[in-house]
C-alpha cells in the first residue's frame, strides 16, 4: 500500500504545494486508486497535478465523515466522477450538518451523488481492497473520547445534536500488523484502533496517520498517550486536527513523524 498526502494543514519547507485546514489522502493498493476525503477546495487537485497523480484514473472514493473540510472538494472533483467509481461512506455521512447558522456539511446529497458514482453506504466494515478495510460505524467505549456533539445534523427532517456517528476510518492489514488511516477521529482515535484490532483480529499496530481530534484537554492527551504506549504503536503520523501541545506530549514517548502535503508512506 502506498499513501500520499494530497491535502493537509501543513506543508514542508522547499516543497511548493498548497495547504489548507482540511485533509485528503491518495492511496494505491491492489491496482485500486483511492481517495480518502477531498479537502475543502481544489487544493488537493492542484497538488495531485504537481505530483503527476492523474485523478481521472481514480477507482474509489472513501469519505471519513461528512464535515466540509473533508467533503467540499467533491464539487471540484465533479468532472472526474463516473458511475464505475465506487464511493463508500456511512449512511449518515451526507446528512445536512450545521454549526449554529453555518452550514458545515457536504456540498451534495446522497441522492445527487448516486447519479454520478457507484454509491455505497454502510455502517458495517467492508473491504476496499484485499487488505484495505473501511471500518463503518465505530463503537464508542472509552470514557475520554467522543462525548460531546459538534453542531447539529438533520435526521428525518429534524435538527438533532450531531455526535458524528458517521465518523469512520480505514485500516490496512500488512504482514507485520495494522496501519490505521483516519480523517478526524471524531469517534475517538483509541476507539478506532480498538475496533480495527477487533475487525482484523490482529492486535499489532505498526502505524497510524490522520487527524486525531485532540487539542488542549490534558486528560484526553494523557489517556490517549497511555493507550498508544500500551499498544506499542511503532510510528505515529498525527496531522490536521492535532494540536502542537498534543504532538509534543506524544513525542516524549513515541516515534512521531511530521506530516505535510507531499508525504509518501509505503506499507508492505
Amino acid at each position: 500500500m502506498k499513501l500520499t498526502v494530497l491535502c493537509d494543514n501543513n506543508t514542508y519547507i522547499d516543497q511548493y504545494y498548497l495547504g489548507e485546514p482540511a485533509l485528503c489522502f491518495y492511496i494505491e493498493d491492489d491496482n485500486r486508486r483511492i481517495l480518502l476525503d477531498t479537502g475543502y477546495s481544489d487544493v488537493f487537485m492542484n497538488n495531485a497535478s504537481l505530483m503527476n497523480i492523474d485523478l481521472n484514473q481514480l477507482t474509489d472514493i472513501v469519505i471519513s465523515h461528512g464535515h466540509n473540510d473533508h467533503t467540499r472538494g467533491l464539487k471540484f472533483l465533479l468532472p472526474v466522477l463516473k458511475k464505475e467509481m465506487l464511493f463508500t461512506c456511512h449512511p449518515q455521512c451526507f446528512n445536512q450538518k450545521y454549526d449554529g447558522n453555518e452550514y458545515i456539511g457536504a456540498p451534495f446529497s446522497k441522492e445527487q451523488l448516486s447519479s454520478f458514482v457507484n454509491y455505497r453506504e454502510t455502517a458495517n466494515p467492508v473491504c476496499i481492497t484485499s487488505r484495505l478495510v473501511y471500518l463503518g460505524q465505530i463503537p464508542r467505549k472509552t470514557d475520554f473520547e467522543a462525548k460531546n456533539p459538534i453542531g447539529c445534523e438533520v435526521v428525518d427532517g429534524e435538527l438533532q445534536p450531531d455526535y458524528l456517528l458517521d465518523d469512520s476510518a480505514l485500516v490496512y492489514k500488512s504482514e507485520k500488523g495494522l496501519f490505521v488511516i483516519t480523517g478526524c477521529s471524531h469517534s475517538g482515535i483509541c476507539n478506532i484502533i480498538e475496533y480495527a484490532k477487533s475487525v482484523c483480529d490482529d492486535d499489532r499496530i505498526i502505524g497510524c496517520i490522520g487527524g486525531f481530534h485532540i487539542f488542549d484537554d490534558e486528560v484526553q492527551i494523557q489517556k490517549t498517550l497511555d493507550y498508544f504506549c500500551r499498544n506499542n504503536i511503532q510510528k505515529l503520523y498525527p496531522c490536521h486536527c492535532v494540536s502542537l501541545k498534543a504532538k509534543c506530549e506524544f513525542m516524549k514517548s513515541l516515534n512521531v513523524e511530521e506530516v505535510g502535503v507531499g508525504l509518501k508512506i509505503e506499507v508492505l
